[in-house]
C-alpha cells in the first residue's frame, strides 16, 4: 500500500469536543503544530463558515465577510481570523474561531452551517495502452486541446517534458482563470493556469510541486507523449496522459501534512468560475464521512455538476475492508485501483544458488555481490520486546549487527528501520495471499510470500555463513489482470448505502508517470536519488484515468451531461470477476474502465440536481443539510421527495439494502436516454443465480429518435437463501442490448451491519 508521507496531528480530543485543526510545520503550542489558542486560553481552529450560492443582486462577497467576523470576533483582529473568502462560485468563508464565535456565527439566518475544515489526505504508459486508449485510437485533436483538466493535488513541475508546450496554440477562449503559481512558477500553453491554497503549510507558498503526487496525476490524465522514459530502466517505453493535448490548470491544495476542506472549497470556488471542463481530486478524507453534508468534496462537487463539470475522485486506499470507501456523492465519479497487465517483481538469490521471487521496485543494481545475511531476530538490541525482535520496529535492531547486511524482517514494513540501521538491503513477508503492488524502498529490497520467506528463514538456520543478493527489478507480464488492488476501498457506502460506491475501476497500480526532480524518492534523508519519472500506486493513480476517459469522451460529446458521462463510463465497464475479487462490485463498482466503448455507449441514465435533492430528501436530509449540499438556500423537501427510495435515483448501476431472514421484493424505477441510433430497439436480458429472480417490464424499448427517453421498472424478489453462505452481498446484472451496443447495469443485495450506538 502507498506509503502515508504525513506527519503531525489530524485530530486533537478535548474534554467536551473534539476538534479537527490545520497542520503547520511550526509549533504553536507546547509542540503541537496547527492549534491555535487566544490569549484566554480557548481553543481556536478553522472552520468553514458556508452560505450557500452567491445572491443574484448586487453584493460584495469580502466585505460581508468581514463584516460578519467584525460582529463576532472577541480578541483579535478581522483581518488575523479570515483565512479564505469564498467568492467567486458560491457563497461563504473559512475563518479562525473560537467555539462561542463559532456558534455566534451559526445563529445567523444567513449562514447555512458552520463546520471545522477537516483534515484530507492524498491516495496514492502502459496503462492506457492495456484499457484500449492507445496513441493511434480515433481522436478529436482541435477538440481535446480545448478541455481544461483542472487537477487538485500536491501542484505540478511545470519543466517536466510532460508538460511542454511546444505545438500548443493560446489557452481556450472561454478559461477565465490566471497564473498565480507563485515565485519563479511560469504557466505555459499546456499549464495555463496555476494556483495555490495554503492553510497547512506557510513554507511551500506555490504551485510547484515539491511532493511528486500532482505532477504524477497530472501527467496521467493529460501528459504529452514522452519517448524513452522509465524508472532505473524499469518499464522501460513511453510516457503519456490519457488525453496529450488537453490543457492543464493547476490547484494546490495538498502538502506534507495534508489537504484542508477549506482549501479543497477554495479550489472548487475558484475552479468552477476558472472555466475548467473536468475535475481530478486525488484525495480525501482518512475515513469516510456519514453524510455528504460532511464533505467538502461533496459539497463543491455539486456546485461544478450544476455547471457541468464532472468531478473524478480517488475511491480510497482503506482497503480491503468493507464500508471504507471514502469517495461517496452520487453526482462524484467515484474510481477504485486495479492491475495492468506488467507486474514488477525482483528477485532473491541465496547463497546456495535458489531464486525467489518476491515484490518490489528495486532500482539498486546489485552487479550480483552477494552479501551477509541475518535474520532480525539475531540483529535486535535490547530496547526490543522478545515478541517484537523479529519485526524490524523502528529503534529494534542493533546497528553494530546489522550494518553491511541483508536483513531478514517478519514484516511488510521494516525496510526503514533497516535502512536507518545501515542495512544494506531488506527481505520482508507479506502476509496477505494475494499480489499487490510494489513500492520503492530507500535500500534494495524485497518482499516475499509467506512461503518464499519461510524458505529463508530455513536456509540461515541451516547455514553457517548465509549470503544473498537482491537483483534490481523487472517487469513481467501478469495475465491475472485486471484485478483489483488489496489496498482500494470497498463500499458500501456509509453515507448513501444504495447508491453503489466506487463506480469504477481504473489501472492504480505500478503507474510510471511524472515526478518532481527535487524530491526524494522514499523521503528518507539518506535516500539521495532524484528522478524525473516515477512509479507510484493508489486510487491517487486510478482517478486521473477515469478523469482522461471522461475527457475523452467529452471530445466527441461536448454537451453531455456530468451524469451522462459517468453513465457511458459505468454502463460499457467490462464485468469483473467477482470470485477473485474481494469485494466484488463494492470493490470494483460497474467494473473495469473501458474507454472505447464509452464513446458510444448507446443509452444514458442522467440525473440531475432536483433528482438528487429527492434523494437526499428521501434520505431524510433536512432543510439544513440540504442548503449545505446544494447552496440553495430556498430549497425545501415536498411531502412526495420524503418518500422517494434512495436507489429510484436514476443511477447507472442498482443496489438495494435488503434483510437477510425474510422473503423481499424490490424495485428500481429507471429512464434512460437514447444516444446511439435513432432507430432501435432494446431487449433487456438478466443474469443472475437461480435463487433471485428479476423482472424488466417492459422488456423491450424501441426509440425512434437520438434523445428520446424511455422508463422501466425492474423488480427483484427473493429469500433468504439468496444471500450466499459466509457473504453479505449477491450479484446479478440486467443488459439492455440492441445488437451493437450492451448497456449494463450491476444490481447488488447486500445487508449491512447495524452502526455503532443505532
Amino acid at each position: 500500500m502507498p506509503e502515508q508521507r504525513y506527519t503531525g496531528l489530524e485530530t486533537t480530543t478535548f474534554v467536551k469536543r473534539s476538534c479537527i485543526i490545520g497542520l503547520r510545520e511550526e509549533s504553536l503550542t507546547n509542540g503541537i503544530p496547527g492549534l491555535y489558542y487566544n490569549i484566554w486560553g480557548s481553543c481556536i481552529i478553522v472552520y468553514i463558515v458556508y452560505m450557500g450560492s452567491l445572491p443574484k443582486e448586487q453584493y460584495s462577497p469580502l466585505s460581508n465577510h468581514l463584516s460578519m467576523l467584525q460582529e463576532v470576533i472577541e480578541d483579535s483582529s478581522v483581518e488575523d481570523s479570515l483565512v479564505r473568502s469564498y467568492k467567486r462560485s458560491f457563497n461563504g468563508f473559512a475563518a479562525k474561531l473560537t467555539e462561542r464565535e463559532r456558534q455566534r456565527l451559526a445563529n445567523r439566518k444567513e449562514v447555512v452551517s458552520v463546520f471545522p475544515s477537516k483534515n484530507y489526505q492524498l491516495h496514492t504508459t502502459r496503462s492506457w495502452d492495456f484499457i484500449g486508449l492507445s496513441e493511434t485510437i480515433k481522436r478529436n485533436p482541435t477538440i481535446e486541446s480545448d478541455i481544461i483538466v483542472g487537477v487538485f493535488d500536491t501542484g505540478i513541475w511545470p519543466e517536466s517534458e510532460s508538460f511542454n508546450d511546444e505545438g500548443f496554440g493560446p489557452p481556450p477562449k472561454k478559461w477565465k482563470g490566471e497564473c498565480k503559481g507563485g515565485q519563479n512558477f511560469t504557466c505555459n500553453n499546456k499549464i495555463i493556469g496555476a494556483r495555490y491554497y495554503s492553510l497547512l503549510s506557510n513554507e511551500s507558498r506555490s504551485a510547484r510541486d515539491d511532493d511528486g503526487h500532482g505532477s504524477h496525476t497530472s501527467s496521467t490524465v493529460a501528459g504529452n507523449i514522452v519517448k524513452d522514459v522509465s524508472f532505473y530502466g524499469i518499464a522501460q517505453g513511453t510516457a503519456r496522459g490519457g488525453v496529450p493535448s488537453a490543457r492543464i490548470a493547476v490547484y494546490r491544495v495538498c502538502y506534507a501534512p495534508g489537504c484542508t476542506a477549506a482549501d479543497i472549497l477554495a479550489a472548487f470556488d475558484d475552479a468552477i468560475a476558472d472555466g475548467v471542463d473536468i475535475i481530478s481530486a486525488s484525495l480525501g478524507p482518512k475515513y469516510p464521512d456519514y453524510y455528504l453534508s460532511e464533505s467538502s468534496v461533496a459539497i463543491g462537487a455539486f456546485h461544478a455538476m450544476e455547471k457541468g463539470i464532472l468531478t473524478s475522485q480517488a475511491a480510497g486506499n482503506g482497503g480491503p475492508e468493507n464500508e471504507t470507501v471514502t469517495s461517496q456523492a452520487p453526482w462524484v465519479l467515484s474510481v477504485a485501483a486495479s492491475s495492468t497487465d506488467r507486474q514488477i517483481i525482483d528477485k532473491v538469490v541465496l547463497g546456495n544458488g535458489m531464486t525467489l521471487d518476491g515484490f518490489s521496485i528495486n532500482g539498486f543494481s546489485s552487479n550480483q555481490t552477494k552479501f551477509p545475511l541475518i535474520d532480525a531476530i539475531n540483529g535486535s538490541g535490547d530496547a526490543c520486546s522478545d515478541n517484537h525482535s523479529g519485526y524490524c520496529d523502528l529503534g529494534c535492531l542493533d546497528s553494530r549487527l546489522i550494518t553491511g547486511k541483508i536483513v531478514l524482517c517478519d514484516k511488510s514494513y521494516g525496510d526503514t528501520s533497516a535502512d536507518e540501521s545501515g542495512a544494506v538491503g531488506a527481505i520482508l513477508r507479506n502476509y496477505d495471499p494475494v499480489k499487490d503492488a510494489a513500492s520503492i524502498a530507500a535500500i534494495p529490497t524485497s518482499i516475499l510470500s509467506v512461503d518464499n520467506h519461510a524458505i529463508v528463514t530455513s536456509y540461515i538456520n541451516s547455514t553457517k555463513d548465509p549470503h544473498a543478493t537482491i537483483l534490481k527489478s523487472e517487469a513481467q507480464k501478469d495475465g491475472d489482470a485486471p484485478e483489483i488492488a488489496l489496498f482500494s476501498s470497498r463500499g458500501p457506502s456509509t453515507a448513501a448505502p444504495e447508491i453503489l460506491k466506487p463506480d469504477i475501476t481504473a489501472p492504480g497500480t505500478e503507474i510510471l508517470a511524472a515526478y518532481s526532480p527535487i524530491v526524494s524518492l522514499t523521503f528518507s534523508s539518506k535516500d539521495n536519488r532524484r528522478v524525473k519519472y516515477s512509479i507510484l500506486s493508489g486510487t491517487s493513480m486510478s482517478c486521473p484515468h477515469a478523469s482522461g476517459v471522461a475527457v475523452y469522451i467529452k471530445t466527441f460529446h461536448p454537451d453531455w451531461s456530468v451524469s451522462a458521462i459517468k453513465s457511458a463510463i459505468m454502463t460499457t465497464a467490462l464485468p469483473m470477476n467477482a470470485t477473485k475479487n474481494s469485494g466484488a462490485e463494492f470493490a470494483y463498482g460497474s467494473g473495469h474502465i473501458n474507454p472505447t466503448k464509452a464513446v458510444d455507449p448507446g443509452l444514458v441514465y442522467e440525473a440531475f440536481k432536483e433528482d438528487y435533492i429527492m434523494m437526499l430528501c428521501g434520505m431524510g436530509y433536512n432543510e439544513t443539510k440540504l442548503k449545505l449540499i446544494s447552496g440553495d438556500n430556498n430549497i425545501t423537501c415536498s411531502e412526495a421527495s420524503t418518500k422517494a427510495l434512495p436507489r429510484d435515483l436514476n443511477y447507472p448501476s442498482m443496489t438495494a439494502l435488503v434483510n437477510a431472514t425474510t422473503s423481499f421484493n424490490v424495485t428500481f424505477h429507471r429512464t434512460v436516454t437514447n444516444v446511439g441510433f435513432a432507430n432501435s430497439t432494446y431487449k433487456a436480458t438478466t443474469f443472475t443465480n437461480s435463487d433471485v429472480k428479476i423482472v424488466v417490464e417492459p422488456e423491450v424499448l424501441s426509440f425512434k429518435s437520438l434523445n428520446e427517453k424511455k422508463s422501466f421498472v425492474v423488480s427483484v424478489t427473493g429469500g433468504p437463501s439468496v444471500l450466499p453462505t459466509n457473504s453479505s452481498m449477491a450479484s446479478s446484472s440486467l443488459v439492455w442490448s440492441d445488437g451493437s451496443h450492451s448497456v449494463r447495469s450491476p444490481i447488488v443485495l447486500f445487508t449491512q451491519k447495524k452502526r455503532p450506538g443505532t
